[in-house]
């Protein structure tokens, strides 16, 4: 172990990194699954919503309850709404007429009290950040509406796992924004009035059986939302899927090399060794004992790199599993366990025992024979002459160069492994890196671009016309209306939109901007590809809770981070498409837009921006753990490759030196290999990082419908920071040439 120490710790490292890989990213989306489930299990995370805009009444809910096969039902309300003592804060504010349905979970202070006239149940995480605390009096300004209280609780809320605005915002930002529960009495008596326009079940029946059920119990086709399209369920979701397939990419890469580098190295260990083995052969050791002895070391391999690898998986998936980690400035739940898969123990253990098969078969090649044979040291095999051996232009390369060609033909493997190793590390790098400027080019697009105002006014939806047109004018801003719709068994969102100052754009994939038209409408890139529609095609919706239908034209395909068809105001009436305005967007700063009855919350554009801002932070903190992940791979396998490359060549260099080659030149032998083999590994390593990036793009993000882009820095950083780790590794490798005892290289072989 002492005289191979590089090539027993090179391949403890590989194991060490594949299984660490394996460990951590599969813990994670094991633990988001088993804590986040528990945590809607308590907090009671409703398993259908059925939404109407009219609301509902208690009776209503009431039928709703008696279906057979519901367990519970109430009728809930979500809003924002503003918080009147810090400027520019807002919370989501919630009601909910049963604490056991979308309910949330008592951190800290008393108990929920559904006929409480002033309590306020506030997000623990919003408060500890603005410093409020149980006792402290708040008021939320909702539709002009005052809404003060007392802070009673802090809590968690499953309805709130991830507690962002709205879809425009995709990180948490506590300092600004929070989320609330209030009573039913409470909001009633603030209000003057109970308007619920959802109700919220808990149910284990299959979707369309309840929808059958539902729209018979109310009379009428309602918008019913599974448990997979609420916010909180299906963002859980999606970091499960996240981190599955982040588990099976990373660690098969880094574990095929691993596990490519032990069958290398390990069969050139025993080569070297072979005299060895015939020495104990010829003293009389049993060829069972000889296997046994050297298939400890592969078996001992295995068992050092497992271990080491199940700690920094413990290690890789704290930092992402914590309230300070990277998921905890995303989730907000309660416990934070981390959870080992029950499948990790199987595949751990297939890997030890392949590595000890491997030990296994490698020794028992070189047991063929008697001792007399097994004394023989290993010579490499014959190579025949090369095709290009017999042409005049391979007389006229350096000899360095001959020299190297005939190297690489005799030793495939080991320059496979080389290949492998550069190829592992560039493709890493560029996906990840190309990650980093996909998203900034995304960024710059959406708001630079296609975001192109500085303040968006919800209106309160009893908001009158002449109160909706006075707004618009005051603040000289555009305007936007949703209707929910179904196209086929899909709910999505129809938005007409009146854009004649510009304030909203909506992108193409070539991140060019479209022009809403009179004749069409746009369909987001998800709907064109899941339903096969392209421009010209025409497509029928229907609004829920109405017989209705709305048949529409594709005009274009546009890029979106929501499911949703545009269409102008003109084409809108055209189609007989009935609606309200919701939105207004406009120049105005945040705090220069009055308050009034008719506005029900107001959302600046900076806002957005500084949650994404904390997006790029952590997925730049993720950029540097794999790229000095990719780093260690190159490095690791390029020196274990390089010293074994040395230990092979020992006679041919030794001849080299007493023919009168200086050290310089020898080593640059070496040294111009390795950078050939790099060459190669960069070539290939490009477009297979572009093509991993395509794949993880559609897997891991496709709401927001990137159009992939590598910057030209990334492509120059990429191929110097592989070249340069190549470089670096052969210089370390070549220095060894000056130790070469020429003697014993050239009469060993006696």
């Amino acid at each position: 172990m002492g005289l191979y120490k590089a090539q027993f710790i090179s391949m403890i490292i590989m194991i060490l990194l594949g299984i660490g890989i394996f460990v951590g990213f599969n813990m994670e989306w094991v633990s988001i699954e088993e804590n986040t489930n528990e945590f809607f299990e308590e907090t009671g995370l409703a398993d259908f919503r059925i939404v109407s805009q009219k609301g509902y009444s208690a009776e209503d809910a009431d039928k709703i309850k008696e279906i057979s096969g519901v367990d519970d039902a109430a009728r809930y309300i979500s809003v924002n709404a503003d918080v009147k003592e810090r400027s520019g804060d807002s919370v989501t504010l919630e009601v909910t007429e049963s604490g056991g349905v979308s309910g949330f979970m008592l951190m800290s202070g008393e108990e929920y009290n559904e006929e409480s006239e002033d309590g306020i149940w506030l997000s623990d995480r919003y408060a500890n950040a603005n410093d409020v605390s149980v006792g402290d009096k708040l008021t939320f300004v909702y539709q002009g509406a005052e809404l003060d209280g007392v802070v009673k609780g802090l809590i968690k809320s499953g309805e709130n796992l991830v507690c962002v605005r709205d879809e425009s915002q995709i990180m948490p930002d506590y300092s600004t924004h929070g989320f609330a529960y209030i009573s039913p009495a409470m909001y009633e008596k603030k209000l003057g009035f109970a308007f619920y326009p959802q109700i919220n079940v808990l149910s284990d029946m299959e979707k369309a059986d309840f929808i059958e059920k539902a729209d018979e119990a109310l009379g009428e086709t309602s918008l019913i939302l599974t448990l997979e399209e609420s916010a909180s369920y299906s963002m859980a979701q999606s970091e499960i899927e996240e981190g599955k397939t982040m588990g099976l990419i990373l660690p098969v890469l880094f574990l095929l090399i691993g596990l490519l580098t032990m069958v290398t190295t390990m069969h050139r260990l025993t080569a070297k060794e072979k005299t060895q083995i015939g020495t104990l052969k010829a003293l009389g050791f049993k060829n069972r004992q000889i296997l046994a002895h050297y298939t400890s070391y592969a078996f001992m391999i295995g068992i050092i790199g497992s271990a080491l690898g199940a700690g920094l998986g413990y290690a890789l998936a704290a930092i992402l599993m914590s309230p300070d980690g990277m998921l905890g400035t995303y989730f907000d739940i309660p416990e934070w366990r981390l959870c080992f898969p029950i499948f990790g123990y199987y595949v751990i253990g297939g890997i030890i025992l392949l590595l000890t098969v491997i030990g296994f078969l490698s020794v028992k090649q070189m047991l063929k024979g008697n001792a007399a044979d097994a004394l023989r040291p290993y010579t490499p095999k014959k190579m025949k002459s090369l095709l290009i051996e017999r042409t005049n232009a391979f007389h006229r390369l350096s000899f360095g160069t001959r020299w190297n060609l005939r190297d690489i033909m005799r030793h495939k493997s080991r320059t496979a492994m080389s290949l492998i190793g550069i190829l592992g590390c560039m493709m890493i790098i560029v996906c990840v890196l190309g990650m980093s400027d996909t998203m900034n080019a995304f960024l710059g697009m959406y708001y630079d671009g296609a975001t192109n105002y500085k303040s968006r006014i919800y209106l309160s939806e009893t908001a009158d016309n002449e109160a909706v047109n006075r707004i618009i004018d005051e603040y000289d801003g555009d305007w936007s209306g949703s209707v929910s719709v179904q196209l086929g068994e899909k709910a999505i969102s129809l938005d007409i939109y009146s854009v004649e100052n510009d304030m909203v754009r909506f992108p193409d994939e070539n991140s060019q901007f479209l022009n809403l038209t009179d004749d069409g409408a746009l369909i987001c890139t998800r709907i064109s590809e899941e339903f096969g529609l392209n421009e010209g095609d025409s497509f029928t919706v229907s609004p829920y809770g109405s017989d209705d239908e709305y048949t529409l034209r594709v005009a274009r395909v546009m890029k979106s981070v929501s499911e949703s068809v545009a269409v102008s105001p003109a084409y809108a009436e055209e189609t007989g498409i009935s609606y309200t305005i919701s939105s207004v967007y406009t120049q105005t700063d945040k705090s220069d837009i009055a308050a009034a009855e008719e506005i029900k919350s107001i959302q600046s554009k900076q806002m957005i921006i500084d949650s994404f801002d904390t997006f790029m932070e952590l997925m730049n903190m993720m950029i540097v753990i794999f790229i000095i992940g990719a780093m260690v791979l190159g490095i690791v396998v390029l020196y274990n490759l390089g010293v074994m490359s040395y230990t092979e060549r020992y006679r041919e260099m030794a001849t080299l030196k007493v023919v009168g080659f200086k050290d310089r030149k020898i080593g640059s032998l070496l040294i111009g290999q390795n950078l050939w083999v790099s060459l190669i590994g960069v070539v290939i390593g490009l477009p297979l990082g572009i093509a991993a990036l395509d794949f993880l793009m559609k897997a891991l993000a496709p709401e927001y419908e990137l159009n992939l882009y590598i910057g030209p820095g990334t492509y120059i950083f990429s191929i110097l920071l592989t070249f340069g780790m190549s470089l670096i590794v052969s210089l370390m490798v070549a220095r060894k040439n000056r130790r070469i005892d020429m003697v014993e290289a050239l009469k060993g072989a006696e």
